[in-house]
């Protein structure tokens, strides 16, 4: 779908570009399209690294090896330099999160039309004009929602590993406002809904940031795409597209960095007494 190609002009261009594929699971909605494209890059991550794993030598590195192995290095660098305990299994989610997050985040440097072109060309128009697809899985707060939680659950298992469920959950009573006797009583409610507060916290917030981001960025493509409607604006809007591009490319590594980071941050928080 072309912007200016219906009466509803850039308006039902953009409306029709953050459209969902959208189904049913278990009689909810449900995305298929960000599950899809989240699930189809995880893999291609697994199966990336995994193929250069295996053939790692310990002479000299192919380009492929030397890449990887250059990003290894640097992510379990950042865990180091954060996380002062064992880092065997966060080193690896660590990396994970962000290889995952920034081929995710990558997918808006795809161009806007390409599925709707090969749709078109494929079925023709009437079925590319009712097609929707978004390639951006992290442009999808249920996405991004998903992701944190999965973190969210990690941060739980680190703090029932470093201080059981005895002292996990005397410290939603006795912390961050310590006391004794009858004022420790009276605090424990208190105590209690702040670290309710600062645990759900974190996952909203980690999803909420990410979410923000790449959906802001995927709308001032969309935005940038109503140039090209005009022979006038064709150039100007080539100039803005490839500026936005390459800048948004540090937003897509950013993003992913501060997801990864922030995330140690809190495995390294939770494994910590008040």
């Amino acid at each position: 779908m072309e912007p200016g190609s219906s009466g509803g002009g850039l308006t039902e261009y953009i409306q029709h570009h953050l459209s969902h594929n959208t189904g049913k699971l278990f009689s909810m909605d449900f995305n298929w399209d960000s599950w899809g494209m989240a699930l189809g890059l995880g893999l291609l991550f697994v199966l990336w690294f995994a193929l250069f794993a295996r053939k790692a030598t310990s002479g000299v590195p192919s380009k492929g090896q030397a890449f990887v192995e250059i990003i290894v290095e640097f992510v379990d660098g950042q865990v180091k330099d954060v996380f002062h305990g064992d880092r065997k299994s966060v080193t690896p989610l660590a990396l994970t999160i962000f290889m995952w997050v920034t081929l995710m985040n990558a997918m808006d440097l795809i161009p806007l039309d390409l599925v709707g072109w090969v749709t078109q060309t494929v079925f023709g128009h009437e079925v590319a004009h009712h097609t929707y697809f978004r390639a951006v899985p992290t442009a999808d707060l249920n996405t991004t929602l998903g992701v944190s939680t999965g973190v969210f659950l990690v941060l739980i298992g680190h703090a029932l590993s470093a201080k059981g469920i005895g002292g996990f959950t005397k410290e939603f009573f006795t912390a961050p406002f310590h006391a004794h006797g009858f004022a420790a009583i009276l605090l424990a409610p208190v105590n209690f809904i702040m670290n309710v507060i600062e645990w759900l916290v974190k996952p909203i917030s980690l999803a909420m940031r990410l979410f923000g981001n790449m959906y802001g960025g995927e709308l001032v493509f969309m935005l940038i795409a109503g140039l090209f409607a005009s022979w006038v604006t064709f150039l100007p809007g080539i100039i803005a597209n490839t500026a936005w591009g390459i800048f948004h490319i540090l937003i897509i590594l950013l993003q992913a960095f501060i997801f990864m980071i922030l995330t140690v941050v809190y495995i390294s928080g939770v494994r910590e007494s008040h």
